[in-house]
């Protein structure tokens, strides 16, 4: 299982979580197995999301696919305040 760990940060939670929504079959056919979402107790305009893949390759082509064509347009991405910052993850212990 891979994890594209992605962090940024937003200027309304209901306005991303909306466009975030929009993209859930986008995310299916992307290949994620898997998803969370987490925000930090202390900045109500901040998320952390993770996406979960069976394999490396899906994940980097839909990190491509979020580059390109979601982060790129406001209209996709209304509530993105700055620059995503991403992470590829792979359980290295599980308990």
């Amino acid at each position: 299982m891979i994890t594209l760990h992605i962090e940024h940060e937003i200027t309304d939670f209901g306005t991303w979580k909306q466009a975030f929504e929009r993209f859930a079959g986008m995310r299916r056919d992307g290949g994620v197995v898997s998803q969370r979402v987490y925000r930090p107790l202390d900045d109500n305009r901040y998320v952390i999301i993770h996406l979960d893949f069976a394999a490396a390759d899906e994940a980097r082509k839909f990190l491509d696919f979020l580059t390109t064509r979601v982060w790129a347009s406001p209209a996709d991405a209304p509530a993105l305040a700055g620059t995503p910052r991403t992470r590829f993850l792979e359980a290295a212990a599980e308990g």
